[in-house]
């Protein structure tokens, strides 16, 4: 019973802040610590203290009064009000206005968190974990909600489609820019049924390379583009975050070279001149033909070598040696790839952008670079390398035989055949794309399970290692249990704490690149195998419920943090499918010859016809990019509904309340008096003509004072003009 209570109550905690100190002296690290729960009671933050494993303690904190997070709320829905994020202004009470929209979990905890790292300027303690003087502070998470979790995954499990109000829970639960991952990859997977049936009935009728299913697929990958765009602007307004990119918040490491103020607003700004970031982004394209030129030497050096096994040498052990390419790109492919990433994140650091969100794309982008190339370009050397130029490139081949000289009888098996003797294997693009698409999804689905416990088990057993160090140099022997001093009835709560602070922190971009780049392998190469749509639908379903799975078991509680779009993605989305026009057309045209394609004969192509076909299909591509943009423009949304529906209420609020300000003027009205004349008042009208001091313009409009003596004067021109007899014959 007592385990039990243990994950049902998170007694209240709002983060749990893991504060190690084993590398530390003492007195520092009783400073810091104080330092630290100082600052969090600063920004109306109580807090709780106990005893975190291997040498480090777990603070929990939690708002002190439910009032001050009430204002917190209410001064954010305000400023998105003002940035033009809501349409309509929050009520100026606040307990009215949460009444009328109650806070949710998502909100609550952005907010608490928002003041546990916000700089003291926008007033929150300015914790940022793992740097400068919280370089003790290790991470500031928030706690599962087992119930909810274990809710959620039962409900997951049995249930085919995520419903509008599934996303809008995750969006309650875990923010929006998490909630948009959830959705984006919804609404692939439902979009996925189109391609899959019609790539079913391709492979069984029309065979590979068709001209039909490349025309299909490319549109699909058009309105799929187009259609998302629009569905994050429906889910923008659903969930009150339209342009909240607007207001997105400074970054911590931005490095300002000068303070200027508005001189419309007043506002001081911190500057960093944008011709120097300009000048700095320029490094983006070094970084690229670094990234091109090692990847691409990798890959190609592993591809030849493959290459010469598979297919040139025949000597012992071949059927071993065939894996020595996997072999080298298992292991040196990560340690490249890793190098290039932190490259691309410092070099992102170094542009020193000023908001999270732009230093999140720039990361993003030289991210995608780096994917790219290592997730395409086999097939691109296979599709037009190795099938065009086989016969042209196999004498040089001989380079490779250094890698299996040791094995080898006699040089006859290392000798490559001359050009005539060559051929390729007309199979290898078709089993290439199938082992990317299939194979590959699913070791990487065990590596998304596997190595995260593997990893975490490798820290755990570091943290021991340097805990008893650090024990051993203070008192000697093995530290102590963390649990020992644990209260019973806090003895399974702390321990499940315990154990998620040890978890990995999600990620929510790396599962989006990983749907993305599943994308690419459809809009670029889908057409050597019109299966790979029916192996991404059944990808995709078991995808949604393992990340779930994932989120809720493998890693720490998201942060929750609000988007409204998937950000970069997008655009990458735009630019695989672009690409993929020209691909389609061109490995169309090479295959065109029952699939074999030119069969490594270079001759058979001709240029004029390849490049016809790619500039005919580039272009096709942007017509339809156009006229599906503007179709799916026209289409109304229940977000869209709701936006028309709130600035219409805003509009008639401020007009009725300008009619009431109006209503309170003195009438306008004419007295019976007006419309007579008196003797003595025509003697003063006279009398204040004839003054020298009026203008021709004043004695023009003083010629008569109301409208009372407007119509009178204005009738009696009309009885002159029209004497009664006259009018009489008139009317006969």
């Amino acid at each position: 019973m007592a385990k039990s209570q243990g994950i049902l109550t998170n007694m209240g905690v709002d983060y749990v802040i893991v504060f190690r100190f084993a590398t530390t002296d003492r007195p520092k690290a009783e400073q810091r610590f104080e330092n630290l729960i100082q600052a969090l009671a600063g920004v109306g933050l109580a807090t709780e203290v106990r005893n975190g494993d291997n040498h480090s303690l777990l603070v929990f904190v939690k708002v002190a009064s439910e009032e001050h997070i009430f204002g917190e709320v209410y001064r954010s829905r305000v400023k998105d009000w003002m940035y033009g994020v809501r349409a309509a202004a929050p009520s100026k009470e606040v307990r009215q206005s949460l009444d009328g929209e109650p806070m949710n979990e998502s909100e609550r905890l952005r907010i608490i968190h928002q003041l546990i790292t916000n700089p003291a300027s926008e007033g929150g303690a300015g914790i940022t974990p793992k740097k400068g003087q919280w370089e003790n502070v290790e991470s500031v998470f928030a706690l599962h909600d087992h119930v909810y979790n274990k809710a959620w995954i039962k409900k997951w499990s049995t249930q085919y489609l995520l419903t509008p109000e599934d996303l809008d829970e995750i969006r309650n639960r875990l923010g929006e820019k998490v909630a948009y991952y959830f959705a984006f990859t919804q609404a692939y997977f439902t979009f996925l049924t189109a391609p899959a049936a019609f790539g079913l009935g391709a492979w069984a009728l029309l065979g590979s390379f068709s001209p039909f299913y490349a025309i299909f697929a490319s549109i699909w990958c058009v309105v799929f583009v187009e259609y998302w765009k629009h569905q994050e602007t429906d889910l923008a307004v659903r969930w009150n975050v339209r342009g909240v990119s607007k207001i997105d918040t400074k970054r911590h490491d931005f490095a300002h070279e000068k303070v200027v103020t508005d001189p419309v607003t007043g506002e001081e700004e911190h500057i960093f001149p944008a011709t120097k970031r300009l000048q700095r982004q320029l490094l983006q394209v070094p970084f690229a033909l670094v990234a091109a030129l090692l990847l691409g030497a990798l890959i190609s050096t592993a591809f030849g070598i493959e290459i010469f096994i598979s297919e040139i040498y025949n000597g012992p052990f071949k059927s071993v040696l065939v894996f020595l390419p996997t072999v080298i790109l298992t292991t040196c492919m990560p340690i490249l790839s890793g190098a290039l990433t932190t490259l691309a994140t410092r070099l992102s650091d170094y542009e020193n952008h000023s908001t999270n969100a732009a230093h999140e794309k720039a990361v993003t982008q030289k991210i995608f670079v780096i994917n790219f190339i290592t997730s395409y370009l086999p097939i691109f050397l296979t599709a037009f390398v190795y099938v065009p130029f086989g016969t042209v490139l196999v004498p040089y081949l001989d380079v490779f035989s250094l890698t299996v000289r040791p094995f080898a009888e006699n040089e006859k098996q290392l000798k490559t055949p001359t050009s005539a003797k060559f051929s390729i294997n007309p199979s290898r693009l078709r089993k290439q794309v199938i082992y990317f698409t299939v194979t590959a999804q699913i070791v990487g689905f065990a590596m998304e399970v596997v190595v995260p416990y593997l990893k975490r088990q490798g820290f755990l057993k570091y943290r021991e290692m340097q805990s008893s160090r650090a024990h051993a140099a203070s008192a000697g022997g093995a530290p102590p249990p963390a649990s020992l001093t644990d209260e019973p009835e806090e003895k399974d709560f702390l321990a499940r704490v315990r154990s998620e602070a040890e978890l990995d922190i999600y990620d929510v971009t790396t599962d989006l690149r990983e749907m993305v780049l599943q994308f690419g392998y459809l809009a670029l190469f889908s057409v050597v195998w019109p299966l790979v749509p029916v192996s991404f639908l059944i990808n995709n379903w078991i995808e949604l419920r393992a990340d779930a799975v994932k989120i809720c078991v493998e890693m720490q509680r998201p942060t929750p943090s609000r988007a409204d779009t998937i950000g970069p993605w997008l655009d990458s989305l735009g630019f695989l499918s672009w690409v993929g026009s020209i691909t389609m057309s061109a490995l169309v045209y090479l295959f065109s010859n029952d699939g074999l394609g030119p069969d490594g004969n270079p001759s058979q192509i001709k240029g004029w016809a390849l490049l016809l076909s790619v500039f005919f299909s580039e272009h096709l591509y942007l017509v339809v990019r156009w006229a599906v943009a503007l179709a799916i423009s026209k289409i109304d949304s229940p977000g869209r509904q709701k936006e028309r529906r709130e600035r219409f209420a805003v509009r008639q609020q401020y007009f009725k309340e300008s009619l009431d300000q109006t209503s309170r003027l003195p009438p306008i009205s004419e007295k019976a008096e007006d419309l007579n004349f008196t003797r003595e008042k025509l003697e003063e009208d006279a009398r204040q003509s004839s003054l020298s001091g009026s203008s021709t313009e004043q004695r023009f409009w003083s010629r008569q004072r109301s409208a009372g003596e407007v119509a009178v004067v204005g009738k009696g021109m009309i009885e002159r003009a029209l004497p009664a007899s006259s009018e009489g014959k008139k009317e006969l």
